[in-house]
């Protein structure tokens, strides 16, 4: 059985058409964050299970999972598209018995330049250090999640924090779509700098909390 576990914030111009691109699935938990924007409301509609949590990604990926019931679960941004026939990769990974997390190929909803070198970039990362970020998905068994110690309460880096702790993830054929809105936002060389030296502060063992802050 596979559960989706998607952390929500006031999610609701984003979660419909994520939801809607999983097609049939097992079980889908919301763990929203306390969203007033109808979040909530769109995602029981939508057949989604939605348990309260506390703000903040990795505490909601946390209550997410312990309230799923699969024994796979697949961790999604609410803002993240999965393509057609995501769910046969998913399935054919699963059945391996190596047991091993994956993730999905990393991709923009923009049509840039700029945007394919992003994706160029979290390509290179992914095949040099295994390191996915949570908006390519990550899939992987209860099993080894509880093994892995599960989502620690974390303001940010969650997702880097959670990998580490797993074996390396295969990367899928299918791919994850994400908003290029923080990009288009801050522009492109300026996102993708911050984003290389959250990490490089991360690994370098600054505080997440002063991290977080220079995310924004």
């Amino acid at each position: 059985m596979l559960s989706v576990v998607i952390p929500t914030l006031d999610s609701a111009a984003t979660l419909a058409a994520c939801l809607a691109a999983l097609g049939e699935v097992e079980e889908i938990v919301v763990a929203d964050g306390g969203s007033g924007d109808g979040t909530a409301a769109l995602a029981q509609a939508a057949g989604a299970r939605v348990v309260a949590a506390p703000r903040g990604r990795g505490p909601q990926l946390a209550a997410g999972a312990a309230a799923a019931l699969g024994d796979w679960l697949l961790f999604l941004h609410g803002d993240t598209l999965l393509e057609p026939g995501w769910r046969a990769c998913a399935e054919r990974h699963m059945a391996q018995p190596s047991d091993s997390p994956a993730c999905f190929r990393f991709r923009l909803a923009d049509g840039a330049w700029q945007a394919r070198l992003v994706e160029a970039g979290v390509a290179a990362r992914v095949r040099l250090l295994g390191l996915p970020y949570g908006d390519q998905g990550l899939i992987v068994s209860r099993r080894r999640y509880e093994e892995a110690g599960a989502y620690r309460p974390l303001p940010l880096m969650e997702d880097v924090d959670l990998v580490r702790r797993l074996p390396r993830p295969v990367l899928l054929a299918a791919a994850a779509t994400t908003s290029a809105e923080r990009w288009r936002r801050d522009g492109w060389l300026r996102r993708s700098g911050r984003n290389l030296l959250c990490l490089a502060a991360w690994k370098a063992g600054v505080p997440v909390r002063w991290i977080a802050r220079a995310y924004g």
